[in-house]
C-alpha cells in the first residue's frame, strides 16, 4: 500500500491496499493528521461518487476517504456470487481502517454503503465516531427483501399487484441474475445514462419503475438495453461520467449485482450483532423526499432504525435517490451541521 505524507484539499489521491484475502482501491484528500471520514458508495457507483462531499470536508480538516468497494472498480471482483456477503465486506472496511490507522472514524455511506456503514457500526462501534446513512434507512435485522418488504406502503402499493412493491427489481436480480447482467451491460454509457438521474416531486404518490422489472422481464423491458438519451450534466462532471463508463466497461456490472443474492448470509450477519444491533453512537439520516424506493415519510421503512439508534438525527432533502450527486451542497451542509452539534467538527 502507498501511503503519502500528505494528500492535497483539492485532488484526489489514489492508492491500494492490498491483503492475502482483498485489494482495495481507494482515493484521498485532505490533511493526513485530520480526522478520519470514510465515505461508502452503493449501487453502481464508484468512490468518485464522493468527489463533492470529499472536497468540502478535507477543506474544514477532515482527512477524507473513499474506496472503491468489493466488485467495482479497481479492486477486487471475486468471480463467485457469495463472496458478496455483508460480511465479507465489512471485513474489507475493516482491513482498509487498520490500515489507514484504524483512529475512530466518521463513516458515511450512500445506498448500499448505508447498510454497509450500519452493519460495521452494530459490529465494531469502537472503529466509529458517528455514521451518516444517505437514502437507505438502517436495519437491524438486515437489508433484506424479508426485512424490508413488510415495511412497503400498501395504500400506494396494494398486495394482489405489487405484492414486493418497490423492491421488485431486488427480487428479479435474484430470479435472473444473468439477464440483469447483460442488459447493463449492453451499453453501459446509455446505462449510467439512464440511472443516473435528478430526482422530481412528480414521483411522490406514484409506484415506483422498479416496482414492475419482473413483470417487464428487466429493468429496460424487451429491449434489454438501456435507452439512448442524453445524461443529465448536472449530476456529475464528463470526466467523472467517461470515468464511470471505462470503469464499468472494463469490470461489469455482474459483481455489483451479487451483492443483492445473499439475503440468508446478510440476515444472519445482522443477527449475530451485539445488542440486537442497537446503536448508541451518533447517527444522521439523510432522506430524499422524492426518492420513489426509500424515503421513510411514504412508508414505514425508517421505523427500524428510529426503534434502534439511541442517538438519530434525519434531515430530508428535497431530491432524489442519487443525493450526493444531485444535492451535494445541502448533503454538505447538513452533515457539518450535525458534526458541529455532535462536536464533531474539526474546522481548520
Amino acid at each position: 500500500m502507498t501511503m503519502p505524507a500528505s494528500a492535497s484539499t483539492d485532488s484526489l489521491v489514489h492508492h491500494v491496499n492490498r491483503s492475502p484475502r482483498h485489494e482495495t482501491a481507494w482515493i484521498e484528500c485532505g490533511p493526513a493528521d485530520g480526522p478520519l471520514m470514510i465515505f461508502v458508495h452503493g449501487w453502481p457507483e464508484l468512490g468518485i461518487l464522493w468527489r463533492r462531499q470529499m472536497q468540502y470536508f478535507s477543506h474544514a480538516g477532515w482527512r477524507c476517504i473513499a474506496p472503491d468497494m468489493r466488485g467495482y472498480g479497481r479492486s477486487s471482483i471475486p468471480t463467485s456470487t457469495t463472496a458478496y456477503t455483508l460480511c465479507e465486506i465489512v471485513a474489507d472496511m475493516i482491513e482498509l481502517h487498520d490500515a489507514l490507522g484504524a483512529d475512530a472514524a466518521v463513516w458515511v455511506g450512500h445506498d448500499w454503503g448505508s447498510p454497509v456503514v450500519s452493519s460495521l457500526a452494530a459490529h465494531h462501534a469502537n472503529r466509529c465516531l458517528a455514521i451518516v446513512n444517505i437514502s437507505v434507512p438502517y436495519l437491524p435485522d438486515g437489508f433484506a427483501l424479508s426485512s424490508i418488504v413488510p415495511l412497503v406502503d400498501r395504500a400506494l402499493y396494494p398486495l394482489d399487484a405489487f405484492p414486493l412493491g418497490q423492491w421488485d427489481y431486488y427480487a428479479f436480480y435474484n430470479e435472473q441474475f444473468d439477464q440483469a447482467t447483460k442488459d447493463f451491460e449492453a451499453d453501459i454509457r446509455a446505462t449510467f445514462a439512464a440511472i443516473f438521474r435528478r430526482g422530481s416531486p412528480n414521483a411522490v404518490g406514484q409506484p415506483s419503475p422498479t416496482a414492475s422489472v419482473r413483470a417487464k422481464g428487466g429493468r429496460f423491458g424487451a429491449a434489454h438495453r438501456a435507452p439512448d438519451i442524453p445524461r443529465d450534466e448536472s449530476m456529475m462532471s464528463e470526466h467523472d461520467f467517461d470515468t464511470f463508463v471505462r470503469s464499468f466497461t472494463s469490470s461489469g456490472f455482474r459483481g455489483t449485482i451479487a451483492w443483492y443474492l445473499n439475503d440468508e448470509a446478510n440476515i444472519a450477519f445482522a443477527r449475530s450483532a451485539p445488542n440486537a444491533g442497537r446503536l448508541t453512537l451518533p447517527v444522521l439520516f439523510l432522506n430524499g423526499l422524492w426518492d420513489p424506493i426509500c424515503d421513510i415519510t411514504r412508508s414505514a421503512s425508517g421505523d427500524p432504525m428510529r426503534k434502534t439508534c439511541a442517538d438519530l438525527t434525519v434531515v430530508s432533502i428535497e431530491g432524489g435517490h442519487w443525493l450526493p450527486l444531485e444535492c451535494p451542497d445541502r448533503v454538505n451542509d447538513a452533515i457539518a451541521k450535525w458534526l458541529d452539534e455532535k462536536q464533531l467538527l474539526r474546522l481548520t
